[in-house]
């Protein structure tokens, strides 16, 4: 009887703790980077990643406001990622509150936070 509740209560354990790393794989920004190098997302024909190598260029897109893109000027971050994708993609608008489109802006806005490898900075007079 001890062994059975000990299995049990092993089981239940590991299931809890692989639930987590499960979770956590599928936060809105994993969902985003997989959407972002996804050649076919919002049926285009290529990936974000094409233009933006690991998200090269968007890395201040968190902060602004408004966008420039071949000209055109984008008042949202979701305005810019439809524009990008019916223009650079060729691929059709996403409903700027769907949850691609808050999975694909979670990505882009995580590019921007610092990872630890920036150089340090100079101390003055050395």
């Amino acid at each position: 009887m001890k062994a059975l509740k000990i299995m049990i209560f092993s089981i239940i354990t590991l299931g809890l703790i692989l639930s987590g790393a499960f979770a956590m794989k599928h936060l809105p920004e994993e969902r985003g980077k997989t959407l972002f190098n996804d050649a076919k997302f919002a049926g285009g024909s290529k990936a974000c990643n094409s233009c933006h190598p690991d998200g090269k260029g968007l890395e201040k897109a968190a902060d602004k406001k408004e966008f420039k893109i071949m000209g055109k000027t984008q008042k949202s971050l979701e305005e810019a990622v439809n524009f990008c994708i019916e223009n650079a993609s060729k691929g059709k608008a996403i409903d700027p509150k769907s949850e691609q489109m808050k999975d694909i802006v979670a990505y882009i806005k995580s590019l921007g936070k610092k990872t630890g490898k920036e150089m340090p900075k100079k101390s003055p007079g050395y």
